[in-house]
């Protein structure tokens, strides 16, 4: 007896392929859950001064973590800066910061709440350091602030601390060689247009709106601390992260400067903690990193985010989710 294969006619093996595609889609669809979980709940990112580029740069990276994780809510923070976010992460108040790598190194050297728990997730762009006066001063370095009135930045800044070091550097003394100014960057501009500081220090990305507002309704100008720069590099550990800089003359187009502007940079960090989840904190980097053009087309010191250098997050250790994203994308 010879056995003959049953003949299926084409409609009958279309159907069975459409009955096996759908089937397996269904497993798909059911299987996805337990592979590629969305990611939900929430988080809380601690900026800065809400005239500052920490701010700014907050509010756009909440638009493209909106995109890249539709399913996780995120609070923006604003703060005095570096010293303060930090302090908020090891509180608990929020979840990722910004702030200066020296800044990060103080507060370890320090020993302060949680320092040990700080993980990093990528190196950003750097800090600028400016010091800013009216165009017509006769300061032409830090050494010529003795007894002005000088904002040097709220307590818990990352400027604070710069601008201390500088002064120190200068050979002057903060508490008594200068009439010293607690304020940040939301009223520096006014201050200094009004008449009531003679000058003021910031640390911040190129340009920062609040210093390119106030060069185009006042004329100012921006002081070289070039100078300095060496005196505060041998100040001590927090200082190696200080580097030597240039401002290019037109960072500030209408401030009255002929050259390019001496200066000292500092890295900027974006942290979190050792408990962050490690899934949460991949997406977080990956969107930080692919979202730099977008970003940077209205900050333009975003543009300087770069996938090459982000991994370098010393004085940090990077978190386990930081580390799994640059494994990914590592050619």
């Amino acid at each position: 007896m010879v056995l003959v294969p049953p003949r299926f006619g084409r409609r009958t093996v279309l159907w069975g392929a459409v009955a096996v595609l759908t089937v397996l889609g269904t497993l798909l669809w059911w299987l996805r859950p337990f592979s590629e979980p969305e990611l939900k709940g929430d988080l809380t990112l601690s900026t800065g001064v809400h005239t500052g580029v920490y701010h700014r740069y907050g509010q756009l990276l909440d638009g493209a973590l909106a995109q890249d994780m539709p399913g996780v809510e995120v609070r923006l923070a604003t703060s005095e800066g570096s010293q303060e976010n930090l302090q908020r992460l090891a509180s608990g108040e929020a979840d990722f910061t910004i702030a200066t790598a020296d800044a990060v190194a103080k507060y370890r050297a320090d020993g302060k709440r949680g320092a040990d728990e700080l993980r990093g997730c990528a190196r950003l762009y750097d800090d600028y350091v400016q010091l800013v006066v009216p165009a017509g001063s006769p300061v032409q370095s830090a050494r010529d602030l003795r007894g002005k009135r000088v904002a040097i930045g709220q307590p818990g800044s990352g400027v604070r601390l710069i601008s201390e070091r500088l002064l120190t550097a200068a050979k002057l003394d903060p508490a008594r060689d200068v009439k010293a100014v607690s304020i940040g960057i939301d009223t520096m501009p006014a201050e200094l247009e009004a008449g009531r500081i003679d000058a003021f220090f910031w640390s911040g990305g190129l340009p920062t709106n609040a210093v390119k507002e106030l060069s185009e309704r006042f004329d100012i100008r921006l002081v070289q601390l070039g100078d300095l720069v060496e005196d505060l590099q041998g100040s001590g550990s927090p200082a190696r992260y200080y580097r030597s800089a240039v401002m290019p003359q037109d960072a500030y187009a209408r401030a009255r400067n002929t050259s390019a502007v001496a200066t000292l940079a500092v890295p900027n960090l974006l942290v979190t903690t050792e408990e962050a989840d490690p899934e949460l904190t991949e997406q977080f980097t990956r969107t930080v990193i692919n979202s730099r053009d977008r970003i940077g087309s209205q900050v333009h010191a975003a543009q300087l985010v770069d996938l090459r250098t982000a991994i370098y997050t010393d004085p940090l250790d990077l978190h386990e989710g930081a580390q799994r994203y640059y494994r990914s994308v590592k050619p």
